[in-house]
């Protein structure tokens, strides 16, 4: 039915236009080609395309804006929308478009409304009001991208480091399986290191898809401390071993030279040793905090 009304009203222009022509007395401005109904039914002006623009200039108009005690003089296209408007007011009062309040007739005005379509014409007068609750909402949410991003930049930094430290936990696990030589102070300063970056990782504040990485990375770190202390624990068995096979040779020697029989040995200490240490189970529990 609505769109029956607006039928009729587009054919009625259309016969008008026509009759005026006749007759005569057209000024050949307006056609009805040129014509288009706006929301709420409107009849006006088509608005001229790009292609179009440099053929036709677009009249410029002065509106005056009033923002607390002050008064502005804005000059702006008559068919700018009045987000456009709050662009060139932040240039002039400092005050961010978001937060920006304008009012015509005594009625908010949308960003996306025109000004030629709310009425606006030159010498019209507009009120700005600064929201101050759209403000804090927005300093919020700076500040919360802000640490967001430096809690991003901290993490990043903290997994080059772990991949770094990797590469070390790796070749000292190597070297212990093959049965060379390690210095256990290497292990235990190599173990400080992830201990500290582990208090790094516990201090970063994140939510949503990052806190998911900081965990992967605190599993990670605590995974290579476990597996240095497994190490750092069989390098202290075997000096043990060493320490008290070391000891029963010097003993033996010192009763060879005595010339004092030695007592027959039932097992051999390193074997001893090694089959209480069967029975001996290495566990390493940790507690996460989210």
């Amino acid at each position: 039915m609505k769109m029956e009304s607006m039928k009729s009203k587009m054919k009625w222009v259309f016969n008008a236009a026509n009759k005026s022509t006749l007759n005569g007395r057209c000024n050949g401005n307006i056609n009805v080609e040129d014509l288009e109904i706006r929301p709420g039914g409107m009849l006006v002006q088509k608005r001229i395309s790009n292609s179009n623009q440099n053929s036709v200039p677009i009249p410029s108009i002065k509106i005056r804006i009033k923002y607390g005690s002050l008064n502005y003089q804005i000059c702006i296209n008559s068919q700018a929308s009045f987000g456009e408007l709050k662009k060139v007011l932040a240039e002039q009062t400092g005050v961010h478009p978001q937060d920006q309040k304008l009012i015509y007739k005594k009625k908010e005005r949308d960003s996306k409304a025109f000004l030629d379509i709310a009425g606006v014409k030159d010498g019209s007068k507009l009120m700005l009001i600064e929201d101050i609750t759209s403000r804090e909402r927005r300093s919020l949410e700076m500040l919360k991208s802000a640490k967001k991003e430096k809690a991003s930049k901290h993490l990043q930094q903290i997994i080059l480091e772990v991949d770094k430290f990797h590469t070390k936990v790796k070749a000292l696990e190597s070297t212990g399986s093959r049965g060379e030589k390690v210095a256990e102070l290497d292990v235990d300063n190599l173990i400080d290191v992830l201990m500290t970056i582990l208090v790094s990782l516990d201090g970063i504040a994140a939510e949503g898809d990052l806190k998911l990485q900081k965990g992967m990375q605190e599993r990670r770190v605590q995974k290579y401390i476990e597996t240095l202390d497994m190490l750092k624990l069989k390098l202290q068995l075997l000096n043990s071993i060493d320490n008290r096979i070391e000891e029963k040779i010097s003993k033996q020697e010192e009763e060879n030279s005595t010339g004092i029989k030695p007592k027959p040995m039932q097992k051999p200490v390193q074997q001893q040793i090694l089959m209480h240490s069967e029975s001996f189970v290495i566990t390493t529990n940790w507690e996460t905090f989210d």
